[in-house]
Protein backbone atom coordinates (compact mmCIF):
# COMPACT_ATOMS: atom_id res chain seq x y z
CA UNK A 1 0.00 0.00 0.00
CA UNK A 2 1.41 3.38 -1.02
CA UNK A 3 2.22 5.96 1.66
CA UNK A 4 0.24 9.17 1.22
CA UNK A 5 2.25 12.37 1.40
CA UNK A 6 1.29 14.74 4.22
CA UNK A 7 0.16 18.26 3.36
CA UNK A 8 2.66 19.80 5.76
CA UNK A 9 4.70 19.19 8.90
CA UNK A 10 2.60 18.88 12.05
CA UNK A 11 5.22 20.33 14.38
CA UNK A 12 7.26 23.55 14.38
CA UNK A 13 10.35 21.38 15.00
CA UNK A 14 12.20 18.42 13.49
CA UNK A 15 13.88 16.85 16.53
CA UNK A 16 13.69 13.18 15.58
CA UNK A 17 12.47 10.58 13.12
CA UNK A 18 10.47 8.94 15.90
CA UNK A 19 8.08 11.94 15.90
CA UNK A 20 7.62 12.09 12.10
CA UNK A 21 4.81 10.19 10.38
CA UNK A 22 5.43 8.19 7.18
CA UNK A 23 3.45 10.85 5.31
CA UNK A 24 5.67 13.62 6.67
CA UNK A 25 8.79 11.67 5.72
CA UNK A 26 7.38 11.23 2.20
CA UNK A 27 6.70 14.98 2.02
CA UNK A 28 10.30 15.83 3.00
CA UNK A 29 11.76 13.37 0.48
CA UNK A 30 9.58 14.64 -2.38
CA UNK A 31 10.33 18.28 -1.53
CA UNK A 32 14.06 17.53 -1.48
CA UNK A 33 13.80 15.99 -4.94
CA UNK A 34 12.30 19.23 -6.26
CA UNK A 35 15.01 21.29 -4.55
CA UNK A 36 17.84 19.23 -6.07
CA UNK A 37 17.24 21.26 -9.23
CA UNK A 38 18.45 24.44 -7.48
CA UNK A 39 21.99 23.04 -7.31
CA UNK A 40 22.05 22.74 -11.13
CA UNK A 41 21.27 26.42 -11.73
CA UNK A 42 23.94 28.99 -12.64
CA UNK A 43 22.80 30.99 -9.58
CA UNK A 44 22.15 28.43 -6.86
CA UNK A 45 19.70 30.44 -4.80
CA UNK A 46 15.96 30.88 -4.22
CA UNK A 47 14.35 33.54 -2.01
CA UNK A 48 12.22 31.18 0.12
CA UNK A 49 13.80 32.19 3.47
CA UNK A 50 14.66 35.79 2.62
CA UNK A 51 14.35 37.91 5.78
CA UNK A 52 14.53 34.86 8.08
CA UNK A 53 17.39 34.08 10.46
CA UNK A 54 18.92 30.68 11.22
CA UNK A 55 21.21 30.10 14.20
CA UNK A 56 23.60 27.14 13.86
CA UNK A 57 24.37 26.11 17.45
CA UNK A 58 26.97 23.35 17.36
CA UNK A 59 28.11 22.14 20.79
CA UNK A 60 30.06 19.23 19.27
CA UNK A 61 32.64 19.20 16.46
CA UNK A 62 31.11 18.85 13.00
CA UNK A 63 32.24 19.40 9.44
CA UNK A 64 29.82 17.77 7.00
CA UNK A 65 26.58 18.46 8.85
CA UNK A 66 27.43 22.06 9.75
CA UNK A 67 28.65 22.95 6.25
CA UNK A 68 25.65 21.20 4.70
CA UNK A 69 23.22 23.23 6.80
CA UNK A 70 25.09 26.45 6.01
CA UNK A 71 24.95 25.78 2.26
CA UNK A 72 21.24 24.90 2.51
CA UNK A 73 20.49 28.11 4.41
CA UNK A 74 22.39 30.29 1.95
CA UNK A 75 20.66 28.67 -1.04
CA UNK A 76 17.33 29.56 0.55
CA UNK A 77 18.55 33.18 1.08
CA UNK A 78 18.40 33.01 4.90
CA UNK A 79 20.57 35.11 7.21
CA UNK A 80 22.79 32.84 9.32
CA UNK A 81 24.56 33.07 12.68
CA UNK A 82 27.12 30.41 13.60
CA UNK A 83 27.97 29.46 17.19
CA UNK A 84 30.30 26.76 18.50
CA UNK A 85 30.87 25.65 22.09
CA UNK A 86 34.55 26.61 22.07
CA UNK A 87 33.86 30.20 21.02
CA UNK A 88 30.67 30.85 23.01
CA UNK A 89 29.80 31.53 26.65
CA UNK A 90 29.08 27.80 27.09
CA UNK A 91 32.84 27.36 27.51
CA UNK A 92 32.56 29.75 30.48
CA UNK A 93 29.84 27.73 32.18
CA UNK A 94 26.65 29.16 30.66
CA UNK A 95 23.79 26.64 30.44
CA UNK A 96 22.14 25.62 27.19
CA UNK A 97 18.89 27.31 28.21
CA UNK A 98 20.60 30.58 29.09
CA UNK A 99 22.38 30.46 25.73
CA UNK A 100 19.04 29.80 24.00
CA UNK A 101 17.32 32.69 25.81
CA UNK A 102 20.10 35.04 24.75
CA UNK A 103 19.81 33.80 21.17
CA UNK A 104 16.04 34.32 21.22
CA UNK A 105 16.63 37.96 22.09
CA UNK A 106 17.98 38.21 18.52
CA UNK A 107 14.64 36.82 17.22
CA UNK A 108 15.88 33.87 15.10
CA UNK A 109 13.32 31.85 13.18
CA UNK A 110 15.28 28.57 13.36
CA UNK A 111 17.91 27.04 15.65
CA UNK A 112 19.90 24.11 14.26
CA UNK A 113 21.48 22.35 17.22
CA UNK A 114 24.03 19.60 17.68
CA UNK A 115 24.57 18.65 21.32
CA UNK A 116 26.49 15.89 23.15
CA UNK A 117 23.55 15.19 25.49
CA UNK A 118 20.70 13.03 24.21
CA UNK A 119 17.38 14.87 24.32
CA UNK A 120 18.81 18.41 24.37
CA UNK A 121 17.00 19.51 21.14
CA UNK A 122 13.70 18.11 22.45
CA UNK A 123 14.01 20.08 25.70
CA UNK A 124 14.97 23.24 23.84
CA UNK A 125 11.98 22.88 21.50
CA UNK A 126 9.68 23.10 24.51
CA UNK A 127 10.98 26.44 25.78
CA UNK A 128 11.70 28.58 22.70
CA UNK A 129 9.34 29.75 19.94
CA UNK A 130 11.91 29.24 17.16
CA UNK A 131 11.82 26.05 15.09
CA UNK A 132 14.40 23.58 16.42
CA UNK A 133 16.17 21.22 14.00
CA UNK A 134 18.17 18.39 15.53
CA UNK A 135 21.61 18.04 13.92
CA UNK A 136 22.55 15.17 16.24
CA UNK A 137 22.01 14.67 19.97
CA UNK A 138 24.29 12.34 21.90
CA UNK A 139 23.68 8.73 20.90
CA UNK A 140 19.96 9.35 20.43
CA UNK A 141 19.10 10.59 16.92
CA UNK A 142 20.43 12.30 13.79
CA UNK A 143 17.20 12.80 11.81
CA UNK A 144 18.54 14.79 8.85
CA UNK A 145 21.22 12.16 8.22
CA UNK A 146 18.61 9.39 8.13
CA UNK A 147 16.47 11.48 5.78
CA UNK A 148 19.35 12.09 3.37
CA UNK A 149 20.24 8.39 3.51
CA UNK A 150 16.65 7.45 2.67
CA UNK A 151 16.56 10.11 -0.05
CA UNK A 152 19.69 8.65 -1.64
CA UNK A 153 18.17 5.15 -1.58
CA UNK A 154 14.92 6.47 -3.07
CA UNK A 155 16.73 8.13 -5.97
CA UNK A 156 18.42 4.83 -6.85
CA UNK A 157 15.65 2.33 -6.13
CA UNK A 158 12.48 4.39 -6.58
CA UNK A 159 10.82 3.09 -3.42
CA UNK A 160 11.96 2.20 0.09
CA UNK A 161 9.38 -0.55 0.53
CA UNK A 162 10.95 -3.98 0.44
CA UNK A 163 14.54 -2.74 0.39
CA UNK A 164 16.99 -4.82 2.40
CA UNK A 165 19.35 -2.44 4.20
CA UNK A 166 22.41 -3.56 6.15
CA UNK A 167 23.84 -1.13 8.74
CA UNK A 168 27.14 -2.38 10.13
CA UNK A 169 29.62 -1.04 12.65
CA UNK A 170 29.43 0.69 16.01
CA UNK A 171 25.65 0.43 16.33
CA UNK A 172 25.57 0.95 20.12
CA UNK A 173 26.98 4.48 19.94
CA UNK A 174 25.41 5.49 16.62
CA UNK A 175 22.57 8.02 16.46
CA UNK A 176 22.64 7.49 12.67
CA UNK A 177 21.80 3.80 13.06
CA UNK A 178 18.93 4.54 15.43
CA UNK A 179 17.37 7.22 13.20
CA UNK A 180 17.75 5.02 10.11
CA UNK A 181 16.05 2.14 11.91
CA UNK A 182 13.10 4.35 12.84
CA UNK A 183 12.77 5.79 9.33
CA UNK A 184 13.35 2.74 7.17
CA UNK A 185 11.07 0.44 9.15
CA UNK A 186 8.30 3.09 9.02
CA UNK A 187 8.69 3.24 5.24
CA UNK A 188 8.55 -0.54 4.75
CA UNK A 189 12.23 -1.47 4.40
CA UNK A 190 13.93 -4.40 6.11
CA UNK A 191 16.82 -3.31 8.33
CA UNK A 192 19.68 -5.55 9.45
CA UNK A 193 22.13 -4.40 12.15
CA UNK A 194 25.58 -6.00 12.18
CA UNK A 195 28.17 -5.59 14.94
CA UNK A 196 30.16 -7.53 17.52
CA UNK A 197 27.96 -8.29 20.52
CA UNK A 198 29.78 -5.58 22.49
CA UNK A 199 28.73 -2.94 19.93
CA UNK A 200 25.03 -3.83 19.68
CA UNK A 201 22.57 -1.82 21.82
CA UNK A 202 20.79 -3.66 24.60
CA UNK A 203 17.40 -2.58 23.21
CA UNK A 204 18.13 -3.69 19.64
CA UNK A 205 15.02 -5.89 19.47
CA UNK A 206 12.75 -2.91 20.20
CA UNK A 207 13.95 -1.10 17.05
CA UNK A 208 12.25 -3.53 14.66
CA UNK A 209 15.50 -4.73 13.07
CA UNK A 210 17.29 -8.04 12.62
CA UNK A 211 20.55 -8.28 14.57
CA UNK A 212 23.59 -10.15 13.22
CA UNK A 213 26.99 -10.72 14.82
CA UNK A 214 28.66 -11.57 11.51
CA UNK A 215 28.64 -9.51 8.32
CA UNK A 216 28.49 -12.30 5.74
CA UNK A 217 25.00 -13.72 6.49
CA UNK A 218 23.55 -10.21 6.79
CA UNK A 219 24.79 -9.28 3.30
CA UNK A 220 22.75 -11.97 1.54
CA UNK A 221 20.31 -10.20 -0.80
CA UNK A 222 21.12 -6.75 0.61
CA UNK A 223 20.30 -3.76 -1.64
CA UNK A 224 22.13 -1.21 0.52
CA UNK A 225 25.16 -1.63 2.76
CA UNK A 226 25.82 1.25 5.15
CA UNK A 227 29.06 1.16 7.11
CA UNK A 228 29.59 3.09 10.35
CA UNK A 229 32.85 4.15 11.95
CA UNK A 230 33.98 3.04 15.40
CA UNK A 231 33.21 5.96 17.72
CA UNK A 232 36.16 5.70 20.07
CA UNK A 233 35.33 9.11 21.58
CA UNK A 234 32.09 7.66 23.02
CA UNK A 235 33.65 4.50 24.43
CA UNK A 236 35.29 4.23 27.84
CA UNK A 237 37.28 1.28 26.54
CA UNK A 238 37.78 -0.40 23.16
CA UNK A 239 35.09 -3.06 22.84
CA UNK A 240 37.06 -5.44 20.58
CA UNK A 241 40.62 -6.83 20.56
CA UNK A 242 42.19 -4.62 17.87
CA UNK A 243 41.48 -2.50 14.78
CA UNK A 244 43.20 -5.13 12.65
CA UNK A 245 40.93 -7.87 13.95
CA UNK A 246 37.89 -5.67 13.47
CA UNK A 247 38.87 -5.13 9.82
CA UNK A 248 39.38 -8.87 9.32
CA UNK A 249 35.91 -9.75 10.59
CA UNK A 250 33.68 -6.72 9.97
CA UNK A 251 35.12 -4.48 7.25
CA UNK A 252 33.34 -4.17 3.91
CA UNK A 253 35.73 -5.50 1.28
CA UNK A 254 35.16 -6.23 -2.40
CA UNK A 255 34.84 -9.92 -1.58
CA UNK A 256 32.16 -9.32 1.02
CA UNK A 257 30.29 -6.78 -1.11
CA UNK A 258 29.97 -9.46 -3.80
CA UNK A 259 27.70 -11.36 -1.38
CA UNK A 260 25.08 -8.61 -1.55
CA UNK A 261 22.43 -8.28 -4.26
CA UNK A 262 23.65 -7.27 -7.74
CA UNK A 263 23.84 -3.50 -7.96
CA UNK A 264 23.86 -3.01 -4.19
CA UNK A 265 24.81 0.51 -3.11
CA UNK A 266 27.47 1.31 -0.53
CA UNK A 267 26.84 4.15 1.90
CA UNK A 268 28.65 5.81 4.81
CA UNK A 269 27.59 8.85 6.88
CA UNK A 270 31.22 9.92 7.35
CA UNK A 271 33.82 10.46 8.47
CA UNK A 272 35.24 7.21 7.09
CA UNK A 273 38.08 5.27 8.66
CA UNK A 274 39.54 3.55 5.62
CA UNK A 275 41.13 0.24 6.45
CA UNK A 276 38.97 -0.18 9.55
CA UNK A 277 35.27 -0.48 8.63
CA UNK A 278 35.63 -0.08 4.87
CA UNK A 279 38.24 -0.87 2.25
CA UNK A 280 39.31 2.00 -0.03
CA UNK A 281 38.51 -0.05 -3.13
CA UNK A 282 34.89 -0.25 -1.96
CA UNK A 283 34.67 3.35 -0.71
CA UNK A 284 35.84 4.63 -4.10
CA UNK A 285 34.22 1.90 -6.18
CA UNK A 286 31.41 2.09 -8.72
CA UNK A 287 28.81 0.90 -6.19
CA UNK A 288 29.64 3.66 -3.71
CA UNK A 289 27.17 6.56 -3.38
CA UNK A 290 28.99 8.19 -0.46
CA UNK A 291 29.62 11.50 -2.23
CA UNK A 292 26.03 11.52 -3.48
CA UNK A 293 24.94 11.43 0.16
CA UNK A 294 26.78 14.72 0.72
CA UNK A 295 25.02 16.36 -2.25
CA UNK A 296 21.66 15.00 -1.17
CA UNK A 297 22.18 16.24 2.38
CA UNK A 298 21.98 19.85 1.21
CA UNK A 299 18.65 19.19 -0.57
CA UNK A 300 17.17 17.45 2.49
CA UNK A 301 18.17 20.29 4.82
CA UNK A 302 16.77 22.83 2.36
CA UNK A 303 13.51 20.86 2.29
CA UNK A 304 13.18 20.81 6.08
CA UNK A 305 13.86 24.54 6.44
CA UNK A 306 11.49 25.32 3.56
CA UNK A 307 8.65 23.19 4.95
CA UNK A 308 9.05 24.49 8.51
CA UNK A 309 8.79 28.00 7.06
CA UNK A 310 5.40 27.06 5.63
CA UNK A 311 6.42 26.29 2.06
CA UNK A 312 4.47 23.97 -0.23
CA UNK A 313 6.11 20.94 -1.81
CA UNK A 314 4.60 21.54 -5.26
CA UNK A 315 6.30 24.93 -5.61
CA UNK A 316 9.58 24.37 -3.75
CA UNK A 317 12.03 24.97 -6.60
CA UNK A 318 10.15 28.06 -7.86
CA UNK A 319 10.10 29.94 -4.55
Amino acid sequence: MAIERADGLSSKDVVGIATLSPGEIQLILETAEELLEVARRPIKKVPALRGMTVVNLFMEPSTRTRFSFEVAEKRLSADTLNFSASSSSVSKGETLFDTARNLMAMAPDFIVIRHPNSGAPHRLAGVVPASIINAGDGINEHPTQALLDAFTMRLHFGDLRGLKVVIAGDIRHSRVARSNAYLLTKMGAEVRFVAPASLLPVDVETLGVQAFRRLEPALEGANVVMMLRIQLERQKKINFPSMREYYDFFALTEERLAMAAPGAKVMHPGPMNRGVEIDSLVADGKQSVILEQVTNGVAIRMAILYLLAGGRSDSASDS
